[in-house]
C-alpha cells in the first residue's frame, strides 16, 4: 500500500510538556494547539482530537459531521474546565464527496494552518485564514508580512474551541487533483519558518512522513520555542473514498460561501468570539 500520510510532533526547545495533538486516521486528519497552559492545554487538545476520532473510518465526512465534533468538544471542555479557562485551536481536512466528485474539506478555529502544496503546478498556498489579531491588522493593511512576525500581539487569536464560546469554524471545499499534498501545522511551525522555507522543506521530503518530519526538525532547529506538529496528507489517499454513496448523502449543506475563490475568502473573515491570547 502506497503511503498516504505521515504525521511528526516534538515539545521544542523550550515548552516543558507538548500541548498539541494530532488524529491522522482516513478519512479525517486534525491538528489541535492547546492554550492555557501544562495540563488545561494538554486535555484540551486531547478532548477535541478524540471527538474527531469518532468519524475515523468513515467513507465520506460532511460539514455537519465536523459541527457536530465542534459542538460535542465544546461541551466537554466546559465541563472538564469548569474551575478554570482554557482551550484549543483546531484546523482538519477530511475526505468528502460534492456530486460524485472527491473533494478535500477544510477547516480552522484559531492560528493553526492548512496549507495545500500541489506538485504537478510547484505552488504552495495557505488555504486557512488565522483568527487572530494579526490577521485583522494585515487585512486592514495596517502591517505588512514582514510586521506581523514581530507584532507584540502575534499570539492573541480571536476563535478557537474554548469554554466560554461557541465555536465557529470556517470551512472550505476544494476538489482533490493528482499530486496534491496538504500540511496541517500548529503556530509552532509557521512561527519558525517562512512559507518559502515551509514549501522547500516540504517538497524535498520523499513522501509524508519524511516531509512532517523533516519539517518539524528544521522549526525546532530554527528555535523550537513552541510545541509543533505537522500532518502531511497525500492525495493519494482519495483512493480510499468507497464507491455508491448516494449524491443526497454526499450533498454540501452547510459549507460556507462554496465555490469563491481563495482571494475572496480571504478577503471575507467574520470575528465573534472573545480574544485569547496564547500561553
Amino acid at each position: 500500500m502506497e503511503q498516504v500520510w505521515g504525521a511528526a510532533t516534538s515539545a521544542g526547545r523550550r515548552r516543558p510538556i507538548n500541548e498539541d495533538s494530532y488524529l491522522a486516521a482516513l478519512p479525517i486528519f486534525v491538528v489541535a494547539d492547546g492554550m492555557g497552559g501544562h495540563q488545561r492545554g494538554d486535555l484540551a487538545s486531547a478532548i477535541a482530537i478524540d471527538e474527531f476520532a469518532s468519524l475515523a473510518e468513515r467513507s465520506v465526512i460532511l460539514p455537519q459531521d465536523i459541527d457536530v465534533c465542534f459542538r460535542n468538544a465544546a461541551h466537554r471542555l466546559r465541563d472538564a474546565l469548569a474551575e478554570g479557562v482554557g482551550g484549543t485551536t483546531v484546523c482538519g481536512v477530511a475526505l468528502s464527496l460534492q456530486d460524485g466528485v472527491p473533494y478535500w474539506l477544510i477547516f480552522n478555529l484559531g492560528d493553526s494552518r492548512v496549507y495545500r502544496l500541489s506538485k504537478a503546478k510547484r505552488i504552495m498556498e495557505q488555504v486557512s485564514v488565522d483568527h487572530s489579531v494579526v490577521q485583522e491588522l494585515l487585512e486592514a493593511g495596517v502591517v505588512d508580512r514582514e510586521g506581523a512576525t514581530r507584532h507584540r500581539e502575534r499570539h492573541v487569536i480571536t476563535k478557537a474551541l474554548e469554554t466560554v464560546s461557541v465555536p465557529e469554524p470556517d470551512y472550505w471545499m476544494i476538489p482533490i487533483e493528482q499530486g496534491d499534498e496538504i500540511l496541517l501545522c500548529s503556530d509552532g511551525l509557521c512561527d519558525e519558518l517562512s512559507d518559502q522555507d515551509i514549501a522547500q522543506t516540504w517538497a524535498s521530503g520523499t513522501g509524508p512522513q519524511d516531509s512532517a518530519t523533516l519539517l518539524v526538525e528544521a522549526a525546532v532547529a530554527a528555535g523550537g520555542k513552541d510545541n509543533v506538529t505537522a500532518v502531511v496528507v497525500s492525495a493519494q489517499a482519495v483512493g480510499f473514498v468507497t464507491d455508491g454513496v448516494s449524491e443526497t448523502t454526499a450533498s454540501m449543506v452547510r459549507v460556507e460561501r462554496a465555490g469563491e475563490t481563495h482571494a475572496d475568502l480571504h478577503g471575507s473573515l467574520e470575528n465573534t468570539s472573545p480574544r485569547t491570547s496564547r500561553s
